[in-house]
């Protein structure tokens, strides 16, 4: 029978640690409509090739942006930072990890000691024949404890780390999102910015010609004052947008730069030659509102929130109940002179079984599990709100998406018509069929339009990749899911995540 006892005694502490009090966590659920309302129409097309959601920008055919893309998610230094994060949320599992765990510390010292006489230790020493008033000591000693977890308490942290851990993980996938999207955008912009600045240029290039034309007309006495100065009026107009314009290309070039992670200036010699504007891809496979939930991080990372403060109302809970740990000391101790470090007589050892509960202090406790259950509805609501938020997020780029695409159409056929009228008009107007004002009109007409359709081209672009961010493109949601909270991975290869 006595025999047998260890293995109860084993046997209950194996069934005692198994209980975890608190509430276990279960994904919520989030209301969204089963479709969106806005579908583009190559959405609606069939026999069409779905976009790449994992690498989007490669949809846009265009070398130097997918070059720029990949360089921001290779050196961002908002990167860096989310990846910072990634590894102090994995070193925080370690630290719940090692709560479960046994600690043991080993402590050693070696002491001389010399007694003044002054004090009475000192003198009973000096009168004593062969006792002297200096001395060594030497000790070892290894302490060793164990916190059982028999409510599930340090459980429950450890699941609110891991928690924590993949929030973190999901939040830095994120970031990449933002980052790969801002720096599509910012090259689009800058692109949109040179195709407004050629056009504009070309302007100055005809009101200029005009200018010369009428007058000459003048010193002829073929045209009036009033015409030269209504030429000049108009030259002048058209060179004071040219500044304004590259002030923003020049901000948009300086904030490239800083997306790339280099100084201002870095890249500008590469893009000093300007280029068309990217088209955007057809999106011909959107998914569901309800696909959101596992496509895009920021609510992968809201749901993992919940998970953690979930967890954490579990270890207030176990705060009601007591706990019991095991602590053990061996060690060895001796004085110069009365023996060996390690023999027999110098070893010292201890046990001790430990229990706290604080019985006395619920009213604690009650506002710690109020305190947590109130962090957990919060995070509920949050992740609510954040699908809601999400599923608006595409329903306005999609609109953007479809009404700018459009808007491009109509402005490119406005451009080629007024062409052809400010071309009639000219032609006109040297025939004496027209007036130089009719000139003058068709020519700020045209630029207007020209200029127009630049600005609809560009948000066109830029809708495409607000669409495709609020759709979570940009990474491959495998790569989160299949990474076990055992054996996370760290916050470069999340940073560097690529489809496969």
């Amino acid at each position: 029978m006595l025999s047998q006892r260890p293995h109860l005694l084993l046997l209950s502490a194996a069934v005692l640690s198994a209980c975890t009090v608190g509430p276990d966590y279960r994904q919520p659920s989030a209301v969204l409509s089963q479709s969106y309302m806005t579908r583009p129409a190559e959405a609606t097309a069939t026999g069409g090739t779905p976009v790449n959601l994992s690498a989007w920008w490669e949809e846009f055919n265009d070398p130097l942006l997918t070059h720029y893309v990949s360089l921001a998610l290779a050196q961002n230094l908002d990167l860096a930072q989310a990846a910072a994060r990634i590894d102090q949320a994995r070193a925080r599992i370690g630290t719940a990890d090692a709560a479960l765990l046994p600690s043991a510390t080993v402590s050693g010292s070696a002491a001389r000691a010399y007694q003044s006489v002054d004090t009475p230790v000192g003198q009973l020493l000096n009168a004593q024949p062969g006792l002297k008033r200096w001395g060594s000591d030497y000790e070892v000693n290894l302490q060793a404890g164990w916190e059982i977890d028999l409510f599930g308490g340090l459980r429950r942290q450890r699941e609110a780390a891991i928690a924590d851990y993949s929030a973190t993980q999901a939040a830095a996938v994120a970031t990449r999102l933002a980052v790969a999207a801002q720096t599509a955008d910012i090259f689009v912009t800058i692109r949109g910015l040179q195709t407004r600045l050629d056009i504009a240029n070309g302007q100055v290039k005809t009101q200029k010609q005009l200018l010369a034309d009428v007058t000459l007309l003048y010193s002829k006495g073929a045209a009036a004052d009033y015409q030269v100065q209504q030429a000049q009026g108009s030259l002048d107009q058209v060179q004071a947008t040219v500044p304004v314009l590259n002030a923003g290309l020049d901000a948009a070039l300086n904030s490239l730069d800083v997306m790339l992670g280099s100084p201002p200036g870095t890249h500008r010699a590469e893009l000093i030659d300007a280029g068309s504007i990217p088209s955007a891809p057809s999106i011909s496979d959107m998914g569901t509102p309800a696909d959101l939930l596992q496509r895009r991080p920021d609510l992968i990372a809201a749901e993992r929130h919940l998970a953690a403060s979930n967890a954490r109302i579990g270890a207030a809970v176990s705060e009601y109940y007591p706990t019991v740990s095991l602590n053990a000391f061996l060690g060895s101790a001796t004085a110069a002179g009365t023996g060996t470090l390690f023999s027999g007589g110098a070893s010292q050892m201890a046990g001790l079984v430990g229990l706290r509960w604080r019985l006395f202090d619920f009213a604690r406790i009650n506002a710690d599990v109020n305190e947590a259950k109130g962090a957990d509805a919060e995070a509920l609501a949050a992740y609510r709100q954040a699908a809601l938020r999400a599923t608006e997020d595409v329903e306005n780029s999609l609109s953007s998406l479809v009404n700018r695409e459009a808007q491009a159409a109509n402005l490119s056929h406005a451009e080629a018509s007024l062409s052809k009228a400010r071309d009639s008009s000219m032609t006109a107007y040297r025939g004496g069929a027209a007036s130089f004002i009719d000139v003058l009109h068709a020519d700020e007409t045209l630029l207007q339009a020209s200029d127009s359709r630049a600005q609809a081209q560009t948000e066109s672009a830029r809708a495409a990749i607000a669409t495709f961010k609020a759709l979570g493109g940009g990474w491959n949601p495998e790569t989160l899911r299949t990474q076990q909270p055992s054996t996370p991975f760290s916050g470069g290869q999340i940073a560097a995540a690529r489809a496969p």
